[in-house]
């Protein structure tokens, strides 16, 4: 990124200038203001003109950010206000991945100053990948106005968005940023031009920074209900805030410890594990002069002054395989050697003939073997047909770096064995352990009828399903009662210690059922109140999935497992919803990013400055038909995402929108999708032909 321009694009979205470009006075507005105050900075814009359409909208912004070639920043102008074509808004909220409403604040706050009718527009600003994306009034004066508000900070977001190492770019200070950026605290700009502006409560490195700190006790923030306490005392809403998705994996991510190094032999049982460190290669691949065809090893020489030529007839000296054997006899001069792919040549030939090039003059006596054999060819040169010792893989090289994932198609353990590599450090992968929770729950494998409100545990056998899939280590913790009173306890407790059905120690508990607000749900209250530990958020703005916790529980191992650089761990507990499609939706969007932290996973994008991308692969979609929208909450929708054969598109249709089809306590309504569908809060439906995204559970079908 310091070596070249950042790269702009301007989309106008308008009906009228779709049909008639000379309508428009935008772009080349917005592209004198590129030109004359931040030409040091920014390349020329790209310019592009859309129709009122959220398709059109959404299909020309992925293309600028999807691709290998995408840019810094994508700006629209039009479509921003209360008519009733004024969509662009809702095309591009889907489409951002984090929102940045300090800018849109910034642009807000400054066009007040002018109008108070900047209250009419409704703009919207975030990053979706690496480009940042903003949206402006459709008329000339409105778009530069609000671009002018916040220009002398977009190369510092561009820049940041892109993936630059923040803790660089800040060190000296907010002061120093906002001189580079010619902007003040108090929001007024100097003369200086191209550079950086900083918000300080953004950061938390020092650098001259705010160094965050807690201003509640723990005694003062919300705990779970006592289940003690009578019916008078009891909660009657959760004392947990709303968390928005994104504030959820963030303190996931934050609460997740680093991942532990261990040894492994090299073995098929490292696939699926992490490369803790840089390997080197233990042995040069060849380790001698091999030849890479079947054929005749000869002395070439180097050219047609410096010996006699390869073409004629030869005696066959000697035969070399590729298989162990003793010292091969040097090659004389006016001899030949026959040998084998891979087998090494013998002393002094220097080239090999291809069998195809040769003929058989004369066989021994006995007809057994071959006694003279001529070779049709003189043009052959040194080092033919020769695989040069370490050509493959040279002694001391790096075949596998920090980070990489040792995959089941044995590319890995192939450079590892090659090399005679004996073992590897890699991240340690997380055991997890799946305990139910409920007296309603029956074995799902009971024979036994079942009677008054009884139900089947699938929710634990589909969970160890998928993490099994995964490739994690999972311990079935079996059911635990809500009474008596302290059975959970145990049974978490046991989990923790690597003791009765547990048998071995886990890292991640995850449990279903028992987090909602009744009498006999114990999960919260445990965790705080018997095992010392902390909720870090108990309700999600989702759905399904809205009552879903995660905890974290200090953990002192004992002497014979305690590890030697901690005296104490940071175990974990996922405690999702027992609604079927609920558990199995939170366990892919929240427990799967911290087992990928877990076991190193983003490690190899950490170390190279780029975000780590942990969890489910994000894709966008194209809606195969309406689907119906939530007016607050975002919606993970299971639904089916094939690939066109006709038109190469991704299309994305529900596994279920009839009747009860997607509510959360149908397990159904994940059998046969592939995909979670993030449908954004809204009114009414979002239309067929819609872009959105989709997180991917399984591998996407092919279809006519």
């Amino acid at each position: 990124m310091t070596d070249d321009k950042l790269k702009a694009a301007i989309l106008i979205v308008s009906d009228t200038a779709s049909q008639d470009p000379s309508t428009d006075k935008v772009a080349d507005t917005l592209t004198t203001l590129f030109s004359t105050e931040g030409s040091n900075t920014w390349a020329r814009p790209a310019t592009k003109i859309v129709p009122d359409s959220v398709f059109d909208i959404q299909r020309a912004i992925c293309d600028w950010t999807d691709g290998p070639n995408w840019l810094n920043l994508i700006l629209l102008s039009g479509g921003t206000g209360f008519a009733i074509k004024d969509n662009t808004p809702e095309a591009v909220s889907p489409l951002i991945h984090r929102h940045a409403p300090g800018l849109v604040h910034g642009m807000i706050a400054a066009s007040l100053e002018i109008t108070p009718f900047a209250m009419m527009s409704r703009p919207v600003a975030g990053v979706r990948d690496k480009t940042l994306i903003i949206t402006l009034p459709g008329s000339p004066k409105g778009a530069k106005e609000n671009l002018q508000a916040i220009f002398r900070l977009l190369p510092h977001a561009c820049i940041q968005a892109a993936g630059t190492d923040s803790r660089a770019i800040h060190a000296g200070g907010v002061k120093k940023l906002e001189a580079e950026a010619g902007v003040s605290s108090g929001g007024h700009q100097s003369v200086a031009r191209h550079g950086h502006h900083h918000h300080h409560h953004d950061h938390s490195h020092g650098h001259g920074h705010i160094v965050p700190k807690a201003h509640t006790a723990p005694s003062e923030r919300p705990q779970s209900n006592d289940p003690n306490a009578g019916p008078n005392r009891r909660y009657r809403e959760s004392p947990y805030p709303m968390l928005s998705v994104d504030e959820a994996l963030k303190l996931i991510c934050e609460q997740t410890p680093d991942p532990l190094v261990v040894e492994l032999p090299v073995t098929t049982a490292l696939v699926g594990t992490v490369i803790a460190e840089d390997v080197y290669a233990a042995e040069a691949v060849p380790a001698y002069r091999a030849s890479i065809v079947d054929g005749y090893a000869v002395i070439a020489p180097e050219s047609a002054e410096t010996g006699p030529t390869t073409k004629g007839v030869f005696p066959v000296a000697s035969i070399s395989y590729a298989n162990p054997g003793g010292t091969l006899p040097p090659l004389e001069p006016g001899t030949i050697a026959r040998i084998t792919t891979g087998a090494p040549l013998p002393p002094n030939a220097n080239a090999v003939v291809m069998v195809e090039d040769t003929v058989l003059a004369s066989a021994t006596s006995d007809g057994k073997e071959e006694a003279t054999v001529e070779i049709l060819t003189g043009d052959i040169k040194p080092n033919e047909n020769v695989r040069e010792p370490g050509s493959d893989i040279a002694l001391n090289s790096r075949i596998l770096h920090k980070g990489d994932l040792i995959t089941a198609v044995g590319g890995e353990i192939g450079l590892l064995a090659a090399s005679g590599t004996k073992t590897v450090k890699v991240f340690k992968k997380p055991c997890v352990g799946v305990l139910s929770t409920g007296d309603e729950l029956v074995e799902h494998d009971d024979p036994k009828q079942l009677h008054g409100g009884q139900i089947r545990d699938s929710n634990r056998p589909s969970l160890l399903s998928c993490l099994a899939s995964w490739g994690f280590p999972t311990v079935d913790l079996g059911i635990a009662r809500d009474t008596p009173v302290g059975e959970l306890e145990r049974s978490l407790r046991d989990a923790l210690r690597g003791v009765g059905r547990a048998k071995t120690s886990v890292d991640v508990i995850i449990t279903t059922g028992g987090v909602s607000m009744g009498e006999l749900d114990l999960l919260k209250p445990t965790i705080e109140r018997s095992l010392g530990g902390t909720i870090h958020f108990g309700r999600v703005s989702m759905k399904p999935g809205k009552p879903t916790t995660f905890a974290t529980i200090p953990f002192k191992p004992s002497s014979s497992t305690q590890q030697t650089q901690q005296e104490r761990e940071t175990k974990l507990i996922f405690s999702l919803p027992g609604n079927p499609a609920s558990a199995l939706v939170t366990l892919n969007l929240f427990v799967l990013p911290s087992l990928h932290k877990l076991m190193g996973m983003g490690e190899k994008q950490t170390a190279l400055g780029v975000p780590s991308t942990l969890g489910l692969p994000l894709i966008s979609v194209n809606l195969a038909h309406a689907f119906p929208l939530d007016p607050k909450r975002t919606e993970y929708h299971r639904g089916i995402v094939t690939a066109s054969r006709s038109d190469g598109r991704l299309y994305a249709s529900s596994t279920g929108l009839e009747g009860v089809g997607q509510r959360s306590s149908r397990v159904g309504s994940l059998a046969s999708a592939n995909a979670l569908l993030v449908l954004r809060p809204g009114t009414g439906k979002i239309e067929k032909g819609s872009l959105v995204e989709a997180l991917m559970l399984g591998p996407v079908v092919a279809v006519e």
